[in-house]
């Protein structure tokens, strides 16, 4: 499961090195995508080919489902991680995220988001105190 923030950089080649919580599920192979918020959404190999399978069923009628998979699956991308932990993120993915050099690395249990480390701050800034007030279930039976 993939849990905390992580502050880390993108080297001058475009290269970031995975939390060491994070290289053991990852060390057989990830993907890389567009996430939403214009973040990245990073998966294990196994759970990408999860969420794919589930996509699958949309219908191919629906407009919007057409789009949200063309977004999706049109920027991802397959990495492997080196020796080191360090993937290559990119440059298309890198400009969508507007990533610069310093990033957080954000575990989300089933997945990893990356944001560029300013626009993660600005984005809690904006969101703690609604997030420390809800009173309404935002995640139906849970939360």
């Amino acid at each position: 499961m993939f849990l905390g923030t992580h502050l880390q950089r993108l080297d001058d080649k475009g290269r970031l090195i995975l939390p060491a919580k994070f290289r053991e599920e990852l060390a057989n192979g990830l993907v890389l995508t567009r996430g939403q918020e214009h973040c990245l959404t990073l998966f294990s190999a196994r759970e990408f080919e999860s969420v794919h399978e589930q996509m699958r069923a949309a219908p191919m009628t629906s407009k919007d489902a057409r789009d949200y998979l063309r977004m999706f699956l049109s920027g991802a991308s397959a990495e492997q991680p080196d020796k080191q932990g360090r993937i290559t993120i990119p440059q298309i993915l890198r400009q969508y995220a507007s990533l610069d050099r310093d990033l957080a690395v954000i575990g989300m249990g089933n997945r990893v988001e990356i944001w560029d480390a300013p626009t993660w701050e600005r984005y809690l800034a904006e969101t703690e105190q609604g997030f420390a007030e809800r009173t309404d279930e935002v995640i139906p039976g849970v939360i």
